[in-house]
């Protein structure tokens, strides 16, 4: 009998949530609640909480993503302008009320908290986005350009606070879901062609002329107007060597190191390069099973700067070792893929767009912050999603991973029956 009740109240609690995937809502807190641990062992010797937050406001974040997930994610198809409005209102606010830290004005200061609106207006993006290309596609023009403009406004303001690894985060959003949303190939690469000539006119430069010609190509066979799109889009490379110094020259001097010195840390061991030098040293030393929690020589004596956010990984590999960083990057993977599939499953265009904005901001900022503790990228303040510490990125992640599930919930189209 007392079986048959707690089944009943089961599928009572169930009951909202028909169609979640449990799998994908359960990774993410193992990784929280993981991280809770990891965060915990980088302040062992510092009268800090910061592990214990990270676990109270996953807490907060699973219940709001729970109650996301049984809202239907289609009435945000009358709020993207407001959303948009808010999100680049809060921006513009942090440009005169924002609170400065780590030589950047990013905050806005509520109370006794610090909220990181940049990380919210991520969000806003994905979802005006999402809205714009699923009632115009991206296989027009007019509607990459549409695209484009709505993303440039968040990321200028952002850019200038300056916070140049969120800015990148939106290039990659808007890419992703042009992409999904019928873009030709053919114009993501031109979109991006200027910043690659750039690193090539100081590189190498006859790669930067042959590239050059290679987009008037691309511009010919894919643009209309093709001869003057193909003098266009070459004239655009060529000049662009001139147009990375204008913008070279509006990157502070650490943004500068840190975009330089990924490639040979050594050239400066004790200023841009030494966080990279530390950080393949403390995950070379876990080896294959790590030296284990709260055990780990680079982590306990604090040779790595910022351990607890940006540079979380490396504490895993340094205490947790080559296995630990398997199981984390396997646990990524997979919600990647389930990602994949529910953008796949939806019912609508909106919520497949929406589950894509989701994913590609995700596996950049992966793949950014990854790779720049072992040396593959440069150093830039993006955190690890529900690993790294950050109250406003945590509760960004969890609020995406509700409007994920929500899209997984609701994707069965209704049906009328007698």
């Amino acid at each position: 009998m007392l079986d048959l009740q707690w089944q009943k109240r089961w599928r009572l609690l169930a009951a909202g949530w028909p169609g979640v995937d449990w799998l994908l809502m359960a990774l993410p807190v193992g990784l929280t609640v993981f991280g809770a641990l990891v965060i915990h062992s980088t302040q062992l010797h510092h009268e800090t909480a910061y592990g214990l937050n990270h676990l109270f406001l996953g807490l907060i974040g699973l219940g709001l993503a729970l109650w996301i997930a049984r809202s239907r994610y289609e009435n945000l198809l009358n709020w993207q302008w407001i959303i948009y409005g808010i999100v680049n209102c809060l921006l513009v606010a942090v440009i005169f009320i924002g609170t400065v830290g780590l030589g950047a004005q990013r905050w806005i200061a509520i109370g006794p908290f610090n909220i990181q609106p940049s990380e919210f207006a991520k969000l806003g993006v994905i979802i005006t986005l999402a809205r714009l290309l699923s009632q115009r596609d991206a296989s027009t023009l007019w509607g990459v350009l549409n695209a484009v403009v709505i993303t440039a406004l968040p990321w200028l303001l952002v850019f200038i606070q300056p916070d140049l690894g969120t800015s990148l985060v939106f290039g990659a959003i808007v890419l992703g879901m042009l992409y999904w949303a019928n873009c030709n190939p053919g114009w993501l690469v031109l979109f991006i062609s200027p910043v690659v000539a750039a690193l090539l006119f100081h590189l190498l430069l006859p790669s930067w002329l042959v590239w050059s010609g290679l987009m008037g190509a691309i511009a010919w066979f894919t643009l209309p107007w093709r001869w003057f799109s193909t003098v266009l889009a070459t004239a655009v490379n060529l000049v662009s060597g001139k147009i990375g110094d204008l913008f070279w020259g509006l990157l502070h001097d650490y943004q500068k190191d840190r975009l330089i010195l990924f490639l040979d840390p050594d050239q400066d061991p004790l200023g841009g390069g030494y966080h990279l030098i530390q950080s393949r040293i403390a995950i070379g030393a876990g080896r294959l099973w790590g030296q284990g929690w709260g055990e780990g020589s680079q982590t306990q004596l604090n040779f790595i700067p910022e351990q607890h956010t940006d540079f979380i990984f490396s504490a895993i590999g340094e205490e947790w070792g080559f296995v630990g960083c398997l199981a984390v990057l396997a646990a990524y993977l997979i919600i990647c893929f389930r990602l994949i599939i529910i953008a796949q499953n939806a019912k609508d265009d909106f919520g497949s767009l929406l589950v894509v904005g989701v994913f590609t901001m995700i596996v950049f900022q992966l793949a950014i912050n990854i790779g720049m503790t072992i040396g593959l990228a440069p150093v830039t303040g993006i955190p690890l999603p529900w690993l790294s510490y950050g109250r406003s990125a945590l509760m960004t992640n969890f609020v995406a991973l509700g409007l994920v599930e929500s899209v997984a919930n609701f994707r069965h189209r209704l049906k009328f029956t007698d």
